[in-house]
Order: structure tokens, then sequence, then C-alpha cells
């Protein structure tokens, strides 16, 4: 049975993401402890989304966010419109002089390197977005007058404050009251909610966001920490996730949410921080759909590689409503992804199905 998904006819947008946009400070092949220089860019879980839509497989779509209207802020905002994602519902806040009441986001991210792994540092507390609170936005029209095909949000937003956890729910309700496909990354983070009830918080929250979701994403640790599921004899090492741990959790998800109409995730082993086994799995209609493997993936930066297995999963559904596509399309742009710095996705549309055909790295002239 495909998705009900709306036509893009009768839609401005083919995608809205619901998240924090931060400013990345990337220290290259070195250490963010000894950088002397920095590279910058812009990301954030659920707009990573939006970019990987827009960028690589030319959907319409927005981000619903919040920056301070500084500098710092106005960089990302050049970002954010260098990726073609529509700056329509970004929230301005006045800037305080010094960041005392509200900033923007900063995450220093080191890639890792063989036996290194990569290391995020995350500078985001009183920042604009976790800010935002219900009544923010004017979901009746951007679902209801305007019109989305596809609504996407995550574990990682919910978790910045009460009031995010607040918006998130009324923004999954809102899109499906008009019918629109609503995705969450379950993306679960301990020290997001550690200060602000742990994980019993975690899962309250969570649970009650999943009960609005069409599209659940998501690894083994995720549903059993963020939703309270346990499988006996599951393997909770994220770099060793199996593929039977994984449906064994989808099918007990869904009998307490029979909404699920998709559940998916990206499979890992973990053998150095730049050599990963890579594939991906999705359940569909009381079936399990495989992704070709790509073993011993070559990584540059690992950052971002679930999103784009994200966004490549809702373009499969948006363009051809086929699971077999969805999964496929995600795990051959989670790879791509991986190969560059940043991130989002700097792959094409033509890369990702090359890639997808069995395609391999020989010099394209």
């Amino acid at each position: 049975m495909s998705l009900s998904i709306k036509t893009a006819k009768e839609c401005q947008f083919d995608q809205v993401s619901l998240g924090e946009v931060m400013l990345r400070l990337d220290p290259g092949e070195g250490r963010v402890r000894t950088a002397r220089e920095f590279k910058v860019w812009e990301g954030g879980g659920e707009y990573n989304t939006s970019r990987g839509l827009r960028k690589c497989f030319g959907l319409r779509t927005a981000v619903c966010t919040a920056f301070v209207d500084n500098e710092v802020g106005h960089l990302v905002e050049d970002f954010i419109m260098q990726g073609g994602v529509a700056t329509d519902f970004i929230k301005w806040r006045e800037d305080d002089g010094i960041g005392r009441t509200v900033r923007n986001g900063l995450n220093f991210t080191e890639r890792g390197f063989g036996v290194r792994g990569a290391v995020g540092v995350p500078d985001r507390g009183n920042t604009a977005a976790s800010q935002l609170k219900p009544g923010d936005f004017d979901w009746e029209h951007l679902f209801g007058r305007q019109g989305v095909r596809w609504f996407h949000t995550g574990g990682i937003f919910a978790a910045l404050s009460a009031s995010t956890a607040e918006l998130t729910v009324e923004a999954v309700k809102a899109a499906k009251k008009h019918d629109t496909i609503v995705s969450y990354d379950l993306n679960y983070r301990p020290s997001l909610w550690k200060t602000i009830g742990g994980l019993k918080k975690a899962q309250e929250v969570n649970r009650e966001i999943a009960r609005h979701v069409d599209v659940m994403i998501g690894n083994e640790e995720d549903f059993t920490a963020s939703l309270g599921f346990e499988v006996k004899g599951a393997d909770h090492n994220l770099a060793t996730i199996e593929t039977d741990a994984f449906q064994a959790m989808i099918e007990t998800a869904v009998k307490d949410f029979p909404n699920f109409k998709v559940a998916a995730t990206t499979l890992r082993r973990v053998i150095t921080a730049t050599k990963n086994d890579w594939s991906a799995i999705l359940w569909h209609d009381g079936k399990f759909f495989g992704s070709r493997k790509y073993p011993e993936l070559e990584i540059l930066d690992r950052v971002g590689g679930g999103d784009s297995f994200a966004s490549g999963v809702q373009f499969g559904f948006m363009q051809y409503n086929d699971a077999q596509k969805a999964v496929e399309y995600g795990a051959a742009h989670g790879a791509l992804a991986s190969t560059t710095p940043g991130d989002t996705s700097m792959a094409t549309r033509k890369e990702v199905e090359k890639l997808m055909q069995g395609g391999g790295a020989r010099v394209v002239r």
C-alpha cells in the first residue's frame, strides 16, 4: 500500500522542516583543541533534510527556525539561501548585544580519522531556536492554505527546551490535521535530555509526538531510549546494530503506534572512523526492504549522513511512492554525503542514481 501523499500541484512546498540550524566550525583534518582556523558551514539535523531535498533532488523546501538578528545569524541565513531552502519562516530575535538572553548556536565538529572518532562540541545554550514556543508559527496558513506535502522534524529540536517540545507536538498535530505526511527522526542524544528530565522525560515527550508520526526514523537504540521499547537479546552497540534487532523492535513498536506507516534506519558497522560497512533497512506495510550494501565505505565526514539518508527516503516516496526505491535513494544519498565535508549533501541526483545502480568511482570526464 502506498503512502497518501498530496500532489505537488496542490502544495506550495514539497517539504518543510522544523529545527535549529547552527553555525558549524570545522578544523578540517586537525583538532578543535589545537585549531588556528576553522571552515564554517551551516547544519542542523532537521534542516539538513530540506537542503538535501532542494540541492540534490530539486524539490521545493523551507525551514522553520529562529536566529538572533546579528551578523552571525545572517551568516547562517546566507548559507541557507545558498542551499536554495526558503527562508520565509525564519523568526528573528532582537540582539541584546552580549548574548545574555538569546544567541545563535555554534557547533564545533571534528571529522575523526582512523582510530580517532568524530567529536561534536555544541554550544547552544539560550539560542533563539531553543526559545521557540507554541504560537510562533501560523501552521494553519502553512499547512492549510499554502500546502505542504511532507513535514519533517526530530528529537534533537524537541529536546532543546520544554517549549520546543510543546511546539513540536503542536506542529505535528497541525500537519496531520491537513493530511501532510509527518516524518520524525528520533536522534536520541543523552546530553540534551540530562538537565531537563533525562530518559523519563525523553520518553514522555517522544511518545506524545510519535502518536502523530507517519514515518519514524531511528536505530535500535533510538527506539529503546526515546520510546521505551526493549527487545530481549538486542545489541545496543550503535557500531554493530543487527538487522534482526531492528526488525524485532519495529514489530514491537507498530503494536503501540499503529499510525506508523514507515520505519527506517541506516545499518552501520564501524570499522574505523573513516571506514564503515553501510546499508539501510525500511519497514512499510508489514514488509521489510533492504538497500544495496556498501561494504567498507570510505568516509570523509560522517556527520549528516543519517540526515541525507532521511532526505533520500523522503524523495523516494514523494517521487515514486515506492518503499524499495525510497530505501535505495536514502542509502545511496547518505553514503555520498559521507564522502564530502560539512553536515549537508553535495551530491547530485545523477550521482545518487549511478551509485544505486552499482556505479563505481572511476573518473568522470
